[in-house]
């Protein structure tokens, strides 16, 4: 299997291109693995192709599923009008170039994975959130439906969509917690404003696990579709209620990447200062963070209850459901 993955050195790219790898090897099963880079001297293991965005408007390559994971990070800086712009064309531009490929390409992708992020939804308050959800508009749903219906185009082309809405990713070399361990190590960690805000997680591990699981989820449904077409057979992997509506009735969906047990800020910082065993006397007041980040500052204060209901309607089985395994039983 050829896949092609934008933003594949990325925290999350690099680490689904390892597991994907490790495990199709001890399945004895060929897979491919490129990322698409605008640096051709940039330093990647061994085993991975690079392929820069010039290169890819030449190719003629096939790929069986290509995964869209570029963008500059959300929380990285202050959203300064520059900023935003910057924060927009880095998904807008790589996203664009795929399209370009995907519509010129003879053999189509059979799936586009195509990044975004639970702040679709905007700010909801401890409202719960499914894939079904409204959206509350604000910069963060405005930059993430941007990115959403351009990924869309692809189903023009005939080639399924998978969005993939990620929460708070778990890590400690990288995202936010890996932000957080400096102040909390040396015991001035603390909550967020006044620590209800709920704060919806997934691990590194089951944002790898669950990105391979819905690969392969569709490529068997695929499969079976044109395995048992005459006979209406065909996996059923998806909630209804996760389907996208597109023109032409090529299949997209929505998945919310979260965990099933999103925690508030008082809860994630007392078992974050539990596991790093240091004091968690600290807060950051609202006015402050406003006053530190702007308008950025509603990643810190305004929770989202958001909720993994396709994943598990399709069978999806977390390897760290709780935050506590999420922080101690780290890969």
């Amino acid at each position: 299997m050829n896949i092609l993955i934008s933003g594949g050195s990325g925290f999350l790219g690099s680490a689904f291109s390892r597991e994907l790898m490790a495990r199709y090897r001890v399945q004895n099963k060929n897979v491919n693995i490129t990322w698409l880079t605008r640096d051709s001297s940039q330093a990647h293991p061994d085993d991975i192709s690079m392929m820069t965005y010039e290169e890819l408007a030449q190719s003629d390559m096939s790929f069986e599923v290509i995964v869209n994971l570029a963008g500059a990070g959300i929380a990285d800086s202050r959203w300064s009008d520059e900023r935003k712009e910057q924060l927009l064309a880095s998904r807008i531009k790589p996203t664009n170039a795929l399209l370009a490929f995907i519509n010129r390409t003879t053999v189509k992708p059979k799936l586009l994975i195509s990044g975004s992020a639970i702040g679709w939804y905007g700010t909801q308050g401890d409202k719960t959130l499914t894939e079904s959800s409204g959206f509350e508009t604000d910069f963060a749903h405005k930059l993430c439906d941007d990115w959403e219906q351009l990924a869309l185009k692809a189903t023009n082309h005939g080639v399924p969509v998978a969005i993939v809405r990620t929460g708070i990713v778990i890590h400690p070399e990288g995202g936010m917690l890996g932000k957080l361990l400096t102040p909390f190590k040396m015991g001035v960690g603390g909550k967020l404003g006044d620590g209800k805000q709920i704060m919806s997680w997934i691990s590194h591990e089951d944002w790898v696990g669950a990105a391979i699981f819905i690969i392969e989820q569709h490529l068997a449904d695929h499969t079976s579709e044109g395995h048992h077409a005459s006979e209406g057979h065909h996996a059923n992997v998806n909630s209804r209620d996760n389907v996208l509506k597109t023109a032409n009735d090529t299949p997209a969906v929505v998945y919310n990447l979260t965990a099933p047990n999103p925690v508030t800020n008082h809860t994630f910082t007392k078992a974050l200062g539990a596991w790093l065993h240091r004091p968690t006397f600290f807060t950051l007041p609202e006015f402050l963070l406003k006053l530190m980040f702007g308008e950025m500052s509603t990643l810190l204060i305004d929770g989202q209850k958001v909720l993994p209901n396709a994943l598990l309607e399709a069978g999806y089985e977390f390897k760290q459901p709780t935050f506590k395994q999420a922080l101690t039983e780290q890969e």
